[in-house]
């Protein structure tokens, strides 16, 4: 994901972090990682592992990246921006198709939005 944490994206987007187990560290829009906290979260209280993958950026080696997420793994959301984005509930359910399937969890383009109350579960 391009874009430094803390800063504005090159495209007006608010980027935030995520921290795997204190070593992996990669950079997701807020909104795009508010969606990826809730499909997460979601999996780990049912007490679900599974991998999750995402394309680095150029400035890293342009490669993809995949961690294995289980209920014991440290996790740092860290957001930018503070506003919670709006939840979209069909991106919400694309995501948590990926993870339940055997190539586990990538992110998907947002499809047409759908808003969500909080605390929804899934």
């Amino acid at each position: 994901m391009d874009g430094e944490c803390g800063e504005p994206h090159a495209h007006g987007l608010i980027m935030g972090k995520l921290t795997y187990d204190r070593v992996v560290k990669v950079d997701f829009e807020d909104r795009q990682l508010a969606h990826l906290q809730l499909v997460i979260g979601t999996k780990l209280r049912r007490g679900e592992s599974f991998h999750f993958s995402w394309k680095d950026d150029t400035s890293i080696g342009d490669g993809r990246t995949t961690i294995w997420v289980h209920p014991h793994c440290s996790l740092v959301y860290k957001y930018y921006g503070s506003r919670r984005p709006q939840l979209n509930m069909a991106w919400v359910e694309a995501l948590a198709y990926t993870a339940n399937s055997p190539s586990g969890l990538y992110l998907v383009p947002e499809p047409a939005e759908q808003a969500i109350e909080e605390g929804t579960e899934l």
